[in-house]
Order: structure tokens, then C-alpha cells, then sequence
């Protein structure tokens, strides 16, 4: 028989069961996050992961809406980061739902006015289907991604920020990162003789509000080049030298 557990990360039992993104434990981009968890939870953000058979196959990471890192103002709501199944035989199989029934449950006791999350048609975030089956509908969208909610009582729907008049702040060649993502902590790591030798300008957030007013949706990563976003989720090497070589015109 199929047994499964949820288990939440905490202080104290944080290096048994790190905030995993298909990274090893010692690789510096999750230890990294590692970091970036112990400073979020006293602004209340939550990781759980949900074992099946004693193997980690999913993960959901949400936060009061004050404290959402992302472009996004969701105040009185909790918002989802992230949420995972892996491998792809466990999908479709209720366990995503269970994750997100966690998140649900925490905002009713918590009196929230809801949930929100944002989804996109696109690679690296979750698309909306869950969530819809979840009773989340969308009300706003900026291509390809989408603001989903499901609300308890009447209140104010969380909105996008305006990411895209932060943009026109960025003239030259940027990027803009946070340490939420182990896969770009470990992208910055690996390429920071590359960046250097770009003369690439670096701002690292370091903290939810700053993360509200980033230059894309997404917060955690934006690669910018004179107000236009060229990247804005992790990508790899080869993708990096492809988008510089044709956008920026360098080699």
C-alpha cells in the first residue's frame, strides 16, 4: 500500500530535510537556499514536503502575501512560491492537490482572505489546471503567465506590480536575482567569471519588498539588456551565451 507523509521544514530539522530542487544537499546553490528559508520563516513562510514511500516527491513553498517574492501585491492573502510532483508517475495522482489543501487549510486558520498563486503556459512555473481544480480562477493575465486566486471572504483580489515600468530603470546589460532559487544560485556560482568578463551589473534582492518591485512577474531571476526583459526564470550556459550573442550582439 501507497503510504505518504507530509513533512514541514523547520529550524531544527531543516538539514534532514533541505528545501530540495532536484540538487544535491552540498551543492552551493542549495545551500544557498538553505540560507534564504531560516531568514524567511520568521515572516512566516512555509516548506512542506510530501514523501511517498519514504522518497521525496513533492514540494510546496507559500508566505503571508506581505511577504511574497514576487511582483505581486497580495497583502491579506497567502501566496504560493512553489509547488512540485516529481517524477512524472506521481502526477495526476491527488498529490499536488494534498500540497495545496496544506496551504488552504493554514490561510482559513490564519483568517486570510485567501489564497493566490501565479501559473504560467510556459516552462518552469506550475500551470493553472491544479489550481482550477482546486477552486482557483484567474483574475488578471500578463502572457504567459496568469494570477490565480481562491477567496474566502470579500476582500480586495491581489494584483501584478507594475514590473514593466521597472524595467525602463535598467539601461545596459542586468541581472536581478535572488537567492530563492537553488538552480540560479547555482547558475551565478558557476558563471561568475563569465558575468565579470560581461561587465553584467548585479543586483541581488534581499528581501520581500524589493523582490514586490522586480522587473518581471517572476522575481527571482531577470536577465536585462537597456529596459528589455530577456530572461526572466532560470536558464542554462548554453542558453545564456545564445541570448547575449543575439541580443546583446557580443560574443
Amino acid at each position: 500500500m501507497t503510504e505518504t507523509k507530509i513533512i514541514e521544514i523547520t529550524e531544527q530539522n531543516i538539514d534532514l530535510f533541505p528545501p530540495r530542487c532536484f540538487l544535491k544537499n552540498d551543492n552551493p546553490g542549495q545551500i544557498k537556499k538553505n540560507e534564504w528559508t531560516l531568514k524567511r520563516m520568521s515572516e512566516g513562510m512555509k516548506i512542506k514536503l510530501l514523501y511517498l514511500d519514504k522518497k521525496l516527491c513533492g514540494y510546496i513553498e507559500y508566505v503571508p502575501g506581505e511577504f511574497a517574492w514576487r511582483a505581486i501585491d497580495a497583502k491579506n492573502y497567502f501566496f504560493i512560491h512553489c509547488i512540485w510532483i516529481s517524477p512524472n508517475k506521481n502526477k495526476q495522482k491527488g498529490y499536488a492537490s494534498q500540497l495545496i489543501q496544506e496551504c488552504l487549510k493554514e490561510a482559513k486558520k490564519n483568517n486570510s482572505c485567501g489564497v493566490a498563486v501565479i501559473t504560467s503556459d510556459g516552462p518552469f512555473m506550475a500551470s493553472r489546471e491544479i489550481f482550477e481544480k482546486n477552486g482557483f480562477y484567474a483574475i488578471q493575465e500578463d502572457k504567459p503567465y496568469q494570477l490565480l486566486v481562491k477567496q474566502f471572504k470579500d476582500c480586495e483580489p491581489p494584483s501584478f506590480h507594475n514590473y514593466k515600468e521597472e524595467l525602463k530603470k535598467y539601461e545596459g546589460l542586468h541581472i536581478v536575482y535572488s537567492h530563492q532559487c537553488p538552480w540560479v544560485n547555482r547558475f551565478m556560482d558557476e558563471m561568475k567569471n563569465r558575468i565579470n568578463e560581461l561587465d553584467i551589473s548585479i543586483t541581488k534582492i534581499d528581501n520581500a519588498k524589493d523582490a514586490q518591485k522586480s522587473p518581471s512577474l517572476y522575481a527571482s531571476f531577470n536577465l536585462i539588456y537597456n529596459g528589455k526583459l530577456l530572461v526572466d526564470h532560470y536558464i542554462s550556459e548554453r542558453r545564456f551565451e545564445n541570448i547575449i550573442k543575439k541580443e546583446v550582439n557580443v560574443k
